[in-house]
């Protein structure tokens, strides 16, 4: 029997993650019942082109009517929980998209409602599907570097327009608004997060940090409202022109809600970081330090883990030539041994990851053994989430905050 599913939210990721794959390759297994946005432009678009999926603009209307088994929440970051609670109140199940929230007051509502109405909740970390990090779990859990003691992780998002400016292109979306996405800390790094409480397999308890915004925003030295209709393309180092697909999905629809996708990385109402460090107690004493930066001159990551029998080393470049080597794996002994590894990619988006977390998903992989614990629960997502939102809270007061208090409220 087919599962049937409901799309809160007409973004790019429902097109791309679920409505298009699911249509074309899950209809054996899952069927979308109805699709829900205030834009109605994007909303025909999706439909047209995944089977004719009915409309709504009235989201309990697409409850009640469509009667679907699970709602995937793809909306903006302030809304899931709104969409996430309404949801299970209906008694559905609710797949919800990363982060799972944007504060603590959202996150225990999301709590209170899955606990009162009995409904899973699952949030989606495409990442710990990806070989590469999928690896370093198993390294860690086989106790490659003994007990962890801390934690090292480094994240760049180049800023070059060559690579595709990774970096600029939150500054130019709702991303850049605090009150719609609680910043990168919540919208982007929450994946970042997750991945490190996965791997060393510890909760969170207290964050300090800081945060600055050096590039974007108001340091910018040319203003428009966007970057079709600015008087600074020829010089402005961050000029982006929209593709065929955007010019239709956004551009042509921003009469229904005025949204960018092409806006203004200078525009001074952008109030988020780009620049951010950070430091989390884990509860069994474990430390990691964090740092992202949205301006950086190449993409990727490193890692590095410290333990009881060693260190493990991870870089994972994608662009510039830094990525030339590409991603490798170095652990480390007391005895100067070295052991390296190397992990080839799966093609598709996010290095394969998101054909394999939508096999389990939709597929017909839902009751195949996982040892690695891939699917991620609600505690995941609050434990990430949690990071983000108490590093913002750090950042604001100059504290160090609790999560457990924040939790609390």
């Amino acid at each position: 029997m087919k599962k049937k599913y409901a799309l809160a939210g007409a973004s790019s990721r429902a097109y791309y993650s679920y409505a298009k794959p699911i249509t074309k390759k899950y209809s054996d297994t899952a069927k979308i019942v109805g699709i829900y946005d205030i834009n109605p432009g994007r909303s025909e678009m999706i439909s047209k082109n995944c089977g004719d999926i009915p409309v709504y603009f009235d989201f309990d209307e697409m409850l009640e009517k469509s009667k679907p088994d699970s709602v995937i929440v793809t909306t903006v970051d302030a809304y899931h929980s709104d969409y996430a609670v309404r949801s299970l109140e209906f008694g559905c199940e609710v797949i919800v998209e990363k982060p799972l929230t944007i504060d603590a007051d959202k996150c225990r509502a999301i709590l209170e409602a899955e606990k009162k109405y009995g409904k899973k909740v699952t949030v989606i970390f495409n990442m710990r599907y990806m070989p590469f990090v999928s690896k370093l779990k198993e390294l860690i859990s086989s106790g490659a570097v003994g007990d962890v003691y801390n934690a090292h992780f480094e994240w760049l998002l180049d800023r070059v327009m060559n690579f595709g400016a990774h970096g600029a292109s939150y500054f130019r979306r709702w991303n850049s608004r605090m009150a719609k996405s609680g910043g990168l800390l919540l919208h982007k790094c929450t994946h970042h997060f997750d991945f490190i409480n996965w791997v060393i397999n510890a909760v969170p308890k207290k964050v300090s940090a800081f945060g600055k915004l050096n590039v974007y925003g108001k340091n910018g030295v040319y203003r428009g409202e966007n970057c079709r209709s600015c008087n600074h393309t020829e010089e402005c180092p961050f000029y982006y022109k929209l593709s065929e697909f955007e010019m239709q999905f956004y551009a042509e629809q921003e009469k229904y809600d005025g949204y960018y996708k092409d806006g203004c990385v200078f525009s001074e109402e952008i109030d988020i970081y780009d620049t951010m460090s950070l430091n989390v107690l884990y509860d069994r004493g474990q430390t990691m330090t964090y740092s992202l930066n949205a301006a950086a001159a190449y993409e990727g990551w490193r890692l590095a883990i410290n333990g009881s029998k060693g260190r493990l080393e991870a870089f994972c470049p994608f662009t510039g030539f830094q990525s030339v080597g590409g991603s490798n794996i170095k652990v480390f002994d007391f005895e100067n041994n070295l052991t390296e590894y190397r992990v080839s990619e799966l093609s598709g988006d996010h290095g394969g990851s998101d054909d394999l977390m939508r096999d389990e998903i939709f597929g017909k992989n839902t009751d195949k053994p996982d040892p690695l614990g891939r699917a991620a629960d609600i505690s995941a997502g609050v434990n990430s989430l949690m990071i983000g939102a108490a590093a913002n809270v750090s950042i604001k007061h100059g504290i160090v905050a609790d999560i457990d208090e924040l939790l609390r409220g």
